[in-house]
């Protein structure tokens, strides 16, 4: 089955959890372009530059598949870092041809924040994955520290880092994150991975029954 289905939402809503499942069920590839911008970010930090400043563009053009299985692109730095390039029209133009050649040829699942509305305004599947911001906090505090007991200070932090990204992201002039028209709203906030993937599975059959 050759299909390019787009998963977008905000930060920590289980979008790339969904995409990469989504994808091995499907046999598809799978590609996360939030790992593009946030490797675009920690190289520039290892040369140096500040992402909210220097411009990134060199640094996305020359990224590195190894870049990407990097171990420290999932801090709070990063998802800082990852936002402000994101901002940068150059950078998101350096690294469209990469996630446009990724799924042309045999198709894909890619997630992102604008995969649905710019990178494949005309993919076969859109889906649009939310989930309220107190709840992606435990998620991304749950993702940084494993099973140890939920922090009520360190929730407040990352719940306000959260909503602080979602603004920056809704507000950018170049691609803002925002749900396409014709995409699928999923709402993961009381469902656990395996019954948004099951979710998600029956919506793709209903749609494409061969």
């Amino acid at each position: 089955m050759r299909l390019i289905i787009a998963v977008d939402g905000p930060a920590a809503a289980g979008k790339g959890t969904l995409a990469k499942s989504l994808a091995a069920a499907l046999r598809l590839p799978h590609l996360d372009t939030g790992l593009l911008y946030r490797a675009v970010a920690r190289q520039m930090i290892l040369a140096g530059l500040d992402p909210a400043q220097d411009a990134g563009e060199t640094i996305a053009q020359r990224l590195q598949p190894d870049d990407l299985t990097r171990s420290d692109l999932r801090v709070p730095e990063i998802d800082r870092g990852a936002s402000a390039v994101a901002t940068q029209p150059a950078v998101r133009a350096a690294l469209l041809r990469r996630q446009r050649d990724f799924a042309t040829a045999s198709g894909a699942v890619i997630d992102g924040r604008d995969i649905g509305t710019v990178v494949f305004p005309d993919a076969d599947l859109k889906l649009f994955v939310t989930a309220s911001a107190p709840v992606r906090a435990l998620r991304r505090f749950q993702q940084l520290h494993g099973d140890a007991p939920p922090d009520r200070d360190a929730l407040a932090r990352l719940t306000e880092e959260i909503e602080t990204r979602d603004r920056k992201d809704a507000e950018r002039p170049v691609s803002p994150l925002r749900r396409a028209e014709d995409a699928l709203l999923v709402e993961t906030d009381h469902l656990d991975a395996g019954a948004v993937l099951d979710h998600v599975l029956g919506l793709v059959r209903a749609r494409f029954p061969s």
